[in-house]
Order: structure tokens, then C-alpha cells, then sequence
């Protein structure tokens, strides 16, 4: 597990780096100047004074050959520093800390949301007998994940905020302004995992270590509770941990739409300026974020299938056992357990 761990680790630092150095490529290859815009800030394209726009463009390093500029910035960026910002001269660090906590407030609230509905709906829709309603359940997410998120946004708007008005429409001040932006954030989240655990369950139910239990005498309801929803989660867990790269990129449609002052608006605001270090700091943050949530699911896999901290132990990488005996094991494991739960 130790070695696992480490060569995590090490693809974490390689997805880090990778994430800095493609942002810093991008942004240097757009056309316009930022020293310029942010001289300009009015935007009216009125002439700049060509000394003081040298004399900034010295100041934040942009006259120095790229492969000098990228280099310092790495440098400064392992230690934690990202620079000033070129629009209000404001360190990066201090920028994304003031707009951390709403987005983060945000994405852990809409993440419970998906996590829950989506859960609901594959395991309601996998354990009903009626067609009707498992149609009607299963139709959902392939529609949850078609719907743009700024249209479901200004639906709830509509809605709830102008004609029912029952919740703020705008602002990040309380929990009241926390639901519609969570739900908007949620519903697509949620869909993507409802597919992919329904999905799941049922591949499942197909496996014959059910037939196992039920010859145990196990109901239904312990079966899917006790031993398919288990064994069926482990695919949701990764989608969840991949969603988390989602949620953030989804905060900067949601945060425009509700004028959520968060990181959304924060990368919205710096990338039409082109502000180079605080994107620059914004994409690493993120990179972070999405590294250390699927280093945590990882973490999970084990508790959840013991098979794979099994085939950690004798080398780097999990095992990948065969059909057959992934069907051995299964049923072994639902008659031990319905054994020991007849004890």
C-alpha cells in the first residue's frame, strides 16, 4: 500500500505540473497584450501611453524570453507563490483565499446533492418491480446530463426566485442564496453518477452469487443493500471524484448566473482580462483540489472490496482477476455473509 501511495503521489505532482504548464502555454500564446488591457480598464480602446505600458510589462516580467518567464513562474509556484495580480495588483494567493470559501461551500453542498440523488435513483430504479416507474427513473439522467446548466439555472430563477419567490435570486450571504446554485450545480453531477451506478447494479444482479443468496434465503432488499450496492459502488466513487474537476468548472456558469462571488467569477473576470497569474494560480488550485479528491477515493476502494487491497499488497498496482474468478469470490462472499447473518 506504501509503494501504491508513493506512486500516486507521483502522478499527482506529474498531473500538477502538467496542469500549470499547459495553462502557462495557452494563455502566453493568445494574441492580445494584458498589460495593456489592464492599462485600458475602462475598455474603450482609446491609445496607451507605450512607456507605461513597457514599464508594467518590466515590472510583471512579460518583456523576458518565454523559457525564462515559465521557469521563474514554476519556481515561485512550487513555493506557494503565484505573483501579483496584473488587473488589481493584489497577491494571487490573497485572491483565491477570498474566493475559496464560497465556491468550496458551493461545490461540497451540490456534491452531497448529486451523490444523494443520484444514489436514489439508480438503487430505487434497479429494486422496483414496477416497469412503469423504472422507465420513468431511467430516463432521467441521459436528461439531467443533456440539460445545459445555465438554462436549469435561470429555470429556477424563473421559478422560485421571480414568481414564486420563495428564495433569493442573488447573492452568497446565507444558506437561503446556498440552494438554488447548489441544485443547478447537482443536477448534472447527479445524473452522470444515477447512469453509471444503475448501470452497475444491474450488471450485478446479473451475477450469480445473487442466485447464491437468494438460495440463502436472502430478501431482496438485503441483497441490494447488503451485497449488489456495495460491490455496484465502486464505479460511482470514481465518477464522483472525476465530477469534483466538473463541479469546479461548473461553479463559473453558476456563480454568473446567481452573482455568487467565488472562484467561478474569479476565473471568469481574470480570463477576459487575461490575467495570467491568477488563472495561472486558479488552475493549479483546481488541479489540487481534483488530485486530492481522487487520491481520497482511492483511499476508499479497499473498504469497499477488500479484493483490492489484496492485490496491493503483492506489488504497485491493483490485480485485475478474471471473470471467473471475480464470480467465485462474489459468491463466496454473499454465502459468508448470509451465513453469518443466520448465525
Amino acid at each position: 500500500m506504501a509503494r501504491y501511495l508513493g506512486s500516486r503521489l507521483v502522478q499527482a505532482l506529474l498531473v500538477l505540473w502538467a496542469a500549470f504548464t499547459v495553462s502557462f502555454g495557452v494563455l502566453y500564446l493568445l494574441p492580445s497584450d494584458p498589460v495593456s488591457i489592464a492599462v485600458d480598464g475602462a475598455g474603450s480602446g482609446t491609445p496607451v501611453d507605450a512607456a507605461a505600458v513597457a514599464q508594467l510589462q518590466e515590472r510583471y516580467g512579460l518583456d523576458r524570453p518565454l523559457s525564462g518567464q515559465y521557469l521563474t513562474a514554476l519556481s515561485n509556484a512550487v513555493r506557494g507563490d503565484f505573483g501579483i495580480s496584473i488587473v488589481t495588483g493584489q497577491p494571487v494567493t490573497e485572491a483565491i483565499a477570498a474566493a475559496v470559501p464560497s465556491t468550496l461551500a458551493l461545490a461540497a453542498v451540490a456534491l452531497a446533492l448529486a451523490v444523494l440523488l443520484g444514489t436514489s435513483i439508480a438503487f430505487v430504479a434497479t429494486y422496483t418491480g414496477a416497469r412503469w416507474l423504472r422507465s420513468t427513473l431511467f430516463s432521467l439522467p441521459p436528461l439531467g446530463v443533456a440539460v445545459p446548466t445555465f438554462w436549469v439555472g435561470l429555470l429556477l430563477l424563473q421559478l422560485f426566485s421571480f414568481r414564486m419567490k420563495l428564495l433569493p435570486a442573488f447573492g452568497d450571504q446565507g444558506i437561503e442564496h446556498l440552494v438554488l446554485p447548489a441544485i443547478t450545480l447537482a443536477l448534472p453531477t447527479g445524473a452522470v453518477i444515477a447512469q453509471v451506478l444503475a448501470a452497475s447494479l444491474q450488471t450485478t444482479w446479473r451475477q450469480p452469487f445473487v442466485e447464491a443468496a437468494r438460495a440463502k434465503g436472502a430478501s431482496q432488499w438485503r441483497i441490494q443493500t447488503r451485497h449488489t450496492l456495495r460491490l455496484s459502488s465502486i464505479p460511482a466513487f470514481t465518477i464522483a471524484g472525476v465530477t469534483v474537476g466538473n463541479l469546479l468548472a461548473g461553479s463559473v456558469v453558476v456563480e454568473t448566473v446567481f452573482s455568487r462571488a467565488g472562484v467561478g467569477r474569479l476565473t471568469q473576470t481574470s480570463v477576459l482580462a487575461q490575467d495570467i497569474p491568477v488563472v495561472q494560480g486558479i488552475v493549479v488550485f483546481s488541479a489540487v483540489i481534483f488530485v486530492l479528491v481522487n487520491l481520497a477515493v482511492d483511499l476508499v476502494y479497499p473498504l469497499i472490496d477488500p479484493r483490492i487491497a489484496d492485490g496491493r499488497r503483492g506489488g504497485g498496482s491493483p490485480s485485475h482477476p478474471t471473470p471467473a474468478e471475480v464470480t467465485t469470490e462474489l459468491t463466496g462472499f454473499a454465502v459468508e455473509e448470509e451465513r453469518k447473518a443466520h448465525v
